[in-house]
């Protein structure tokens, strides 16, 4: 059952940069739950519920031309009904119209924790860090609750200071 479910969270994970790049956001009622945690330090936000997340990323979206978010490096870790979930991703956003070029490339990584719902596993909440980012800074700007922001974080600074819900979840497995 482990198997199926690990399985199942990485297609969850996968679908949220799906339904970005489609601009779908109706998927994101596939991806988390209505009483989503999230925080984008790439954002500079953070919601507390799924209607206002899915507007904000709208809203944000929208002003761009392209973008593609791509999903990697899974890492699962079930526990009955909760689970545990990190990511790393890279953001590739395009707006023709930005002064300095027209591309932003961000890295970075999630750190997620989900439920098994009715419906399938959902996640609950999610912590967004950059890690790198090139390009032209002006690319992302700011819409609808989101003041983008540069500054970069180290996963082994948030691992150490017991900040990624993941790692807090495998260190304690035998």
């Amino acid at each position: 059952m482990a198997e199926h479910d690990k399985a199942a969270i990485i297609e969850v994970m996968n679908l949220y940069g799906f339904a970005l790049d489609a601009q779908a956001w109706e998927l994101f009622d596939r991806i988390f739950t209505q009483d989503i945690k999230a925080e984008f330090g790439p954002a500079g936000a953070v919601w507390s519920d799924l209607a206002t997340f899915k507007r904000a990323f709208e809203a944000f979206h929208s002003t761009l031309d392209n973008h593609q978010h791509t999903m990697m490096g899974h890492l699962v870790h079930v526990d009955g009904d909760k689970a545990y979930a990190f990511s790393y991703g890279n953001w590739l956003l395009v707006r023709e119209a930005a002064k300095g070029g027209r591309q932003w490339l961000g890295t970075g990584w999630y750190d997620d924790e989900l439920v098994r719902s009715d419906q399938g596993w959902r996640i609950r909440r999610r912590v967004c860090r950059l890690l790198s980012w090139t390009g032209n800074p002006l690319v992302p700007e700011p819409n609808y609750q989101q003041t983008p922001v540069m500054t970069t974080h180290a996963l082994f600074k948030h691992v150490k200071e017991g900040k990624v819900g993941y790692f807090n979840a495998i260190a304690t497995k035998k």
